[in-house]
């Protein structure tokens, strides 16, 4: 399973420049307890260590999108969703970082610059960057769904695969809240117009 997490379609791109770095945040800040009895690094598994390190990347990219709604979007609704994700990323990075902590796993970013299945690409980045209104929220609505069912599916494999109890809990939580988002965001995806003239919103 880990080999499949880290080998499933990498193109590399120059690193983005933006990603945050590691935030340092300690385990017990982030509310994250090793089993009684069981050695740190000893309850990880590879596929344990791989879904975080995928993980924490596709957060960051998606996160950096998130962050231009604001300025960009006409849809308020959508800037409000998109804020709420925006806020969800920054705590599932702080308890991924903080899990990688515990597992022992040096924080060496192996998919720096990479873009992996549903995960925002930096060109996407850069195109959303540039637009505004109904063609931002296209952007935006189209790689945000595209990165939840990634981690969706992400997260399941994890739950089948990994050791380690308190990456198993964090997958169910992120895999559960993903379902959700995923719903929120199908009901505000911008409508495409049909050949009839007549609109209509995207399907899944």
């Amino acid at each position: 399973m880990a080999a499949v997490l880290l080998a499933v379609g990498c193109s590399t791109q120059p690193p983005a420049g933006t990603s945050p770095q590691a935030t340092g945040a300690s385990p017990a800040a982030a509310g994250v307890s090793p089993p009684a009895g069981a050695s740190l690094s000893a309850a990880f598994n590879a596929t344990d260590t791989a879904w975080i390190q995928l993980m924490i990347p596709m957060a960051e990219r998606a996160r950096l999108l998130t962050d231009l709604a604001p300025s960009r979007t006409a849809d308020p609704a959508l800037a409000a969703l998109a804020a709420r994700l925006g806020s969800g990323l920054r705590e599932d990075e702080r308890r991924l970082r903080a899990l990688l902590e515990l597992s022992g796993v040096p924080d060496t970013r192996p998919h720096e610059g990479h873009d992996m299945p549903g995960m925002v690409a930096l060109t996407t980045i850069e195109k959303a960057s540039a637009a505004r209104g109904h063609e931002f929220d296209e952007i935006l609505t189209e790689a945000l769904r595209a990165h939840l069912t990634q981690s969706r599916t992400l997260c399941a494999g994890e739950g089948a695969n990994g050791r380690a109890g308190t990456a198993k809990e964090l997958a169910t939580t992120i895999a559960r809240n993903t379902a959700e988002q995923i719903t929120w965001l199908d009901r505000l995806r911008p409508a495409r117009p049909g050949p009839d003239g007549t609109t209509a919103r995207p399907g899944p």
